[in-house]
């Protein structure tokens, strides 16, 4: 399971780096509801997270999301220790703190030009998060870290770069790829089943016709002096006539 899960990360990863431009070391924004999934699920986030994404990661935060634990009290104290071992990120909220996940989104906007990874439990966060093109979504699932594969609109948004030809064909090729793995891709066009090309004219029946020569002229009639003589045969016996001698005296 474990080595089908590094396969999986090892695909979207390539996603990301491929048309998103995402690379090491890769900016993991956390939020308190992750590290107290984490505190749950026994996870050492700083030492299994960098093998799971098999690259050097970052582990970063905000004020706002430091705050946000702060105020909720003792149940969310091991979190807060937890997040507060993380890099802070400067947000735009620094006179007027707002909630975490307002501020990770804030983060994000405009593109996610810093390339940051969501790493977060709420669910409402995370469909916010996936509206959002070329941003890396992280969850707990069982006491397992999970990536999400990507998104439908980030997968929207590489085709419409296609269409106007601003995408290689390497990125094309891995795009395809994924939607074969997420089953987006219709049987009739999936591998293993080939369309029928439509038969074109007969290259035969395309073919010039060879023009006629001159006939030959015909063989002249044999003149009747070249016909055989037939020999006249009786009626009665059928045997030949024969020819009558001239008539001849004998002179005594």
């Amino acid at each position: 399971m474990k080595i089908r899960r590094q396969k999986h990360a090892k695909k979207t990863l390539s996603f990301y780096k491929h048309n998103f431009g995402l690379r090491e070391p890769f900016q993991v924004l956390l939020d308190g509801t992750f590290c107290q999934a984490a505190l749950r699920g026994q996870i050492q986030i700083k030492e299994q997270l960098p093998k799971y994404l098999l690259g050097d990661v970052t582990l970063c935060t905000t004020s706002c999301v430091l705050k946000e634990l702060q105020s909720l009290g003792k149940e969310l104290y091991g979190a807060k220790l937890i997040a507060q071992r993380f890099q802070v990120r400067h947000c735009a909220h620094f006179k007027s703190p707002v909630g975490g996940s307002a501020c990770l989104l804030s983060m994000i906007a405009e593109g996610n030009p810093h390339h940051y990874f969501i790493a977060t439990q709420d669910q409402e966060l995370a469909e916010k998060v996936k509206k959002k093109p070329g941003v890396p979504l992280l969850f707990i699932i069982q006491n397992t870290m999970v990536l999400d594969k990507p998104s439908p609109k980030s997968l929207a948004f590489v085709q419409s770069m296609q269409v106007t030809q601003l995408v290689p064909v390497h990125q094309h090729k891995s795009i395809e790829m994924l939607k074969e793995q997420e089953g987006i891709v219709k049987d009739s066009v999936r591998r293993g089943h080939k369309r029928k090309r439509m038969s074109g004219p007969n290259p035969l029946s395309c073919m010039k016709k060879k023009k006629k020569g001159p006939t030959p002229p015909k063989p002249a009639a044999t003149s009747p002096a070249g016909k055989k003589r037939k020999r006249k045969r009786s009626k009665s016996t059928g045997n030949p006539v024969p020819a009558q001698l001239p008539n001849t005296t004998v002179k005594v």
